[in-house]
């Protein structure tokens, strides 16, 4: 029997991986959690194949996304990124790398963790939907557009209500899994259980 998966993820064989693996399940990793901040910023405009294939040199630029080494990136190391064809060279994405990094040292420790700040913005707790189908799931929600709006106010860049959505579905925050495809009951045991803890 065919496994049934998002519509989304059907493309190739990084976008299966990733949706079968790590998307939608509850994060709660600071360095991770800051990653995939970054990551969903990056793909502002472009597709996420093409962020998926350039993760990894993303990772070897930024040092592995390690908050406090990026956030002490010089302005040599960023420029010299802009020529780097391993990331997508846009300058402004580049260096909002930097101030994103920043920015989440301050969230860190002003909330205590860079994960208790994202996830106090997203309600705290996993939300379960139940999309019958892609076309169903939506762009961005209130919530999103009030994460959006406070990142904004804390100097985040690239943190618009459409990329704050989709961090929050990578994160597990939302399970936008539909409810057909085989990871929807999984992603959502596992916010069950981080509901619990």
């Amino acid at each position: 029997m065919a496994v049934v998966r998002c519509a989304w993820a059907q493309g190739n064989q990084a976008e299966q991986v990733y949706h079968d693996t790590e998307w939608g399940v509850p994060l709660y990793d600071d360095q991770k959690l800051f990653e995939l901040l970054c990551l969903e910023g990056a793909q502002a405009g472009l597709s996420w194949s093409t962020i998926l294939a350039k993760r990894a040199g993303y990772q070897q630029t930024f040092y592995q996304f390690e908050i406090t080494k990026v956030a002490a990136m010089t302005d040599a190391e960023l420029e010299a990124l802009t020529q780097d064809a391993r990331i997508v060279r846009n300058r402004r994405k580049i260096y909002a790398m930097r101030s994103n990094a920043q920015a989440a040292l301050r969230a860190a420790r002003q909330h205590g963790s860079l994960q208790a700040y994202l996830w106090g913005l997203a309600g705290g707790a996993p939300v379960q939907n139940h999309w019958q189908s892609v076309g169903d799931v939506p762009a961005d929600t209130p919530t999103s557009r009030a994460m959006s709006a406070q990142l904004k106010r804390d100097s985040f860049a690239f943190v618009g209500p459409t990329t704050c959505y989709a961090f929050m579905q990578a994160a597990g925050m939302v399970n936008d899994h539909v409810v057909e495809c085989f990871r929807y009951v999984e992603c959502a045991a596992l916010g069950s259980k981080s509901n619990r803890e």
